[in-house]
């Protein structure tokens, strides 16, 4: 049964340089293996959300529990002030200092110089990232803001469009259109596909990256196929690898509905891609689909 996004959170109250824009040669090659914050052994994720949209606030912190409860992880959930359309601060950033890994799930924020410089450092010190679907346009600073060059944080972190719209064209295929997911097959052998389903269906509306990205050396994962889409559509990666300009690990997808996170073939990808990009080897054992019930309350945003 669907639940309403009021009655959801009634039930669970309680930048860059020129380094950025280069590709390091080899994306497995990477520049030693991540490290940071671990107490007892443990890994430190950081999730970073502020999405408008898609209530990651309230999906990533099933995640983190999931993390910390099942595979051995310390996490942080970081969430926009007041509330998820609080564009202008997410207090606790200074934690990615003690990160070993930072998950972000960002929407056109317009964060301050002070709270953008935590994120920064964090890049600039090769540490791995992941993103979720709207952080490929996580900023939106007007034009001649000195922020501006945040816009592209997408394509610094993760070699994806620079930003929605665009000369890359970054858009998608409308809301009524749905998606049918396909693992890549000459990327199945991949770590963060082990258990994965070769295809399922996902909420999302399929996001068009190509002809110009994924960046050069990223290693697409999963293909997309719009169904019943708006405008002529092309089949699309949803979800890919790349080794960053700092050297740091990159994983994003562009999937991330709250309906998508339901699937366990999709939650199966996230806790995965979680391990990879710890370097740690992903669960031998996989331990059962979690309990994730999101609405998605906000049909009106693109």
């Amino acid at each position: 049964m669907k639940t309403n996004r009021r009655t959801f959170l009634q039930q669970t109250a309680g930048l860059f340089g020129a380094a950025g824009l280069m590709t390091a040669a080899g994306v497995e090659a990477l520049a030693g293996s991540p490290s940071g914050g671990s107490k007892a052994g443990k890994p430190y994720v950081v999730f970073v959300t502020g999405d408008h949209e898609y209530s990651s606030e309230l999906t990533l912190p099933l995640i983190a529990a999931e993390l910390e409860k099942n595979y051995g992880m310390r996490t942080k959930v970081l969430k926009s002030y007041p509330d998820y359309n609080g564009e202008k601060d997410i207090p606790g950033l200074e934690a990615l200092k003690e990160a070993d890994l930072a998950v972000f799930y960002l929407r056109w924020r317009l964060l301050p110089k002070e709270q953008l410089q935590h994120i920064e450092d964090y890049l600039k010190s090769g540490k791995p990232v992941m993103g979720f679907r709207t952080t490929t346009h996580a900023f939106n600073y007007p034009e001649g803001d000195e922020r501006q060059k945040w816009n592209a944080f997408g394509e610094t972190a993760f070699g994806s469009p620079p930003g929605w719209g665009g000369a890359a064209k970054h858009t998608h295929y409308g809301h009524q259109s749905t998606t049918d997911v396909t693992v890549i097959p000459e990327a199945a052998g991949h770590p963060i596909l082990t258990g994965v389903a070769p295809s399922f269906h996902a909420a999302s509306w399929l996001y068009r990256v190509l002809p110009d990205y994924p960046a050069k050396g990223a290693v697409p994962l999963l293909m997309g196929k719009s169904v019943n889409p708006d405008k002529a559509a092309i089949d699309n990666p949803v979800a890919w690898t790349w080794q960053n300009g700092f050297g740091g690990r990159a994983f994003i997808t562009t999937l991330g509905h709250p309906e998508d996170f339901q699937i366990e073939a999709f939650q199966r990808l996230v806790i995965n891609a979680i391990h990879w990009e710890l370097g740690k080897p992903v669960p031998k054992k996989w331990k059962g689909k979690i309990s994730i019930d999101v609405p998605y309350g906000h049909p009106k945003k693109s």
